[in-house]
């Protein structure tokens, strides 16, 4: 069909069909943040502590975001307004000087945003749903997106009195607990282990909302689903591309996986 509309960038020959009406989450607030999150301290593994204690500094490596837990409360004195409130988990990991010991720890960051969702007082049901659910406060649902942060800086100090920390106090997710090879020091029963990192993120605030969108046509795939299943192996290795990149070096390395790296 030469009039028809494949999804992307619409042309200006395109010609609307009908306008259709979908369910979706209309997004009402969002904001971007470039946080440089300076001297967050680290809770390092058990094996981890030993080689801190004896180290003079800390090289960074890199930092993994594991998860972040995200919950939504309502601004009593400001109608339509809510906050945010985002706990990022880390897994940071750096390397001793001297005798360069790979170490490893667990870094928290709690970052909090305001942001207008509107009201809804709305009870949705669904066929979906074999048991109602306890009544609440109809919320607008907060969506965070982050990448990796990037690995500043790192150092290590003394600490001031052996006790508890702030950490102890806080519940960590078990699956968190279980991204590490061994348990986490949460006292100060040694030096301490503090980084600075760079974290890009984005919230939005969205609610369920029915819009009115133009349509053109329905999307029917043109690509037919290739199949692995061949007779002759000699034929589906024949369409194979030759890897000529795997038998000569590149003359040049852009954005590594590893980009985050500061090795």
């Amino acid at each position: 069909m030469a009039d028809r509309v494949m999804p992307g960038p619409v042309n200006k020959e395109a010609v609307i069909r009908e306008a259709v009406s979908i369910n979706t989450r209309k997004i009402f607030d969002s904001c971007r943040d470039k946080d440089c999150i300076e001297d967050l301290r680290v809770f390092p593994t058990v094996g981890s502590q030993t080689y801190i204690d004896n180290a003079l500094s800390i090289r960074p490596r890199k930092a993994e975001l594991l998860y972040c837990a995200v919950n939504v409360e309502p601004i009593s004195f400001n109608r339509g307004w809510y906050t945010v409130d985002c706990t990022f988990f880390y897994r940071v990991s750096g390397e001793t000087f001297p005798n360069g010991q790979s170490i490893l720890g667990l870094a928290v960051f709690d970052k909090r945003a305001m942001l207008f969702g509107s009201e809804g007082s709305v009870k949705t049901f669904s066929s979906l749903d074999q048991e109602p659910s306890a009544e609440t406060e109809e919320l607008p649902v907060a969506e965070v997106d982050a990448v990796d942060p990037i690995a500043l800086h790192m150092k290590v100090v003394d600490a001031a009195a052996p006790g508890d920390t702030d950490l102890d106090q806080r519940t960590i997710p078990d699956f968190i607990a279980d991204a590490f090879p061994e348990e986490l020091v949460l006292t100060d029963a040694g030096r301490r282990w503090y980084a600075s990192i760079g974290q890009f993120s984005i919230i939005r605030l969205e609610r369920d909302t029915q819009l009115l969108i133009p349509a053109y046509e329905y999307s029917l795939p043109d690509k037919e689903c290739p199949s692995s299943d061949q007779d002759d192996p000699c034929e589906m290795f024949s369409k194979i591309r030759f890897p000529v990149e795997e038998f000569f070096p590149p003359n040049s390395v852009e954005n590594a996986p590893d980009y985050r790296s500061m090795l």
